[in-house]
């Protein structure tokens, strides 16, 4: 059985509305997960529209979110979940594609912990996500194995997160799906994306540009937060030193490129640099300046 799972976090009314548009008498169950600021209003239309509804009352991170999804999910009797943000813009044949691909991995005997869609362009001209293909992987018909995907629009196997284990909830938000999916590579499980599905994507608000270079534009704290968790992520060896190396290159810029956008304000720069710092030295968690 496949289960359907969102993660909320203060959604509009037009997402509420959405979201109870597409899943209202949905064949897969559908859970949803309140990080904070669903209404009492809202929440009547999600719960009359079949929706099931999770909650810790406060914010808790997205990891944390999405392994209390998964396994309320498989308690239900699912044994894959497909996750999705609140804003995801899912076309109507991509859940059947997913599953496809993922039936399809299985038949060959290929232990599969992920099956994601390729991102496109979401309508606001944000960047969406890149994904590399996994060294010494060769692609499968439409299946391109990829070293890691967005959590928004994979479709979980529920087996292979029992084997690789949950997402970090120290990691809070940002480099979540990464760490998760370079873990599950390194415990023989394999993250895959059809070209027989396309979802809309972004990441952040807006995209910075300049020498040729582009990085999301995004709040501080996830700022922070993305360069702490990659930070912290050289120390983890299931994290391919290429890849590691590849960051060593690209953070300063990125950095530079977030200060040269917020008017080289001094507090911003401190801010970065405590957050390289605590990477450095493990302190993960909820950053005390997350909403």
């Amino acid at each position: 059985m496949l289960a359907i799972g969102l993660t909320l976090f203060h959604p509009s009314r037009d997402q509420v509305d959405d979201i109870v548009r597409r899943y209202a008498g949905s064949s897969h169950p559908v859970l949803a997960f309140d990080n904070g600021g669903l209404g009492p209003v809202d929440r009547m239309k999600l719960e009359a529209a079949g929706v099931r509804l999770l909650s810790a009352e406060t914010n808790v991170g997205v990891a944390a979110a999405l392994n209390a999804v998964v396994e309320a999910a498989a308690r239900g009797g699912a044994d894959a979940v497909l996750l999705l943000d609140q804003d995801a813009q899912v076309g109507p044949d991509m859940v059947a594609a997913l599953a496809g691909a993922r039936d399809r991995l299985l038949a060959e005997n290929r232990p599969c912990a992920v099956v994601g869609p390729v991102p496109g362009r979401a309508n606001d001209a944000a960047k969406p996500p890149r994904f590399r293909q996994r060294p010494g992987r060769e692609a499968v018909g439409t299946l391109l194995p990829v070293e890691f995907l967005a959590t928004s629009g994979s479709l979980i196997d529920v087996a292979a997160f029992r084997a690789v284990g949950p997402f970090r909830a120290d990691y809070f938000i940002d480099g979540v799906e990464l760490e998760w999916c370079f873990r599950a590579w390194s415990a023989g499980y394999g993250c895959w994306m059809t070209r027989e599905a396309t979802i809309g994507h972004r990441v952040g608000g807006g995209t910075i540009r300049a020498f040729g270079i582009e990085t999301p534009r995004q709040p501080l704290f996830r700022m922070a937060t993305y360069l702490r968790n990659s930070v912290y992520g050289w120390r983890l060896r299931h994290i391919p030193l290429p890849w590691k190396l590849r960051q060593l290159a690209y953070l300063p810029l990125q950095v530079a490129l977030y200060w040269r956008d917020g008017g080289y304000r001094p507090a911003v720069l401190r801010r970065l640099a405590q957050a390289v710092l605590d990477g450095f030295r493990g302190r993960l968690g909820r950053p005390a300046d997350a909403p």
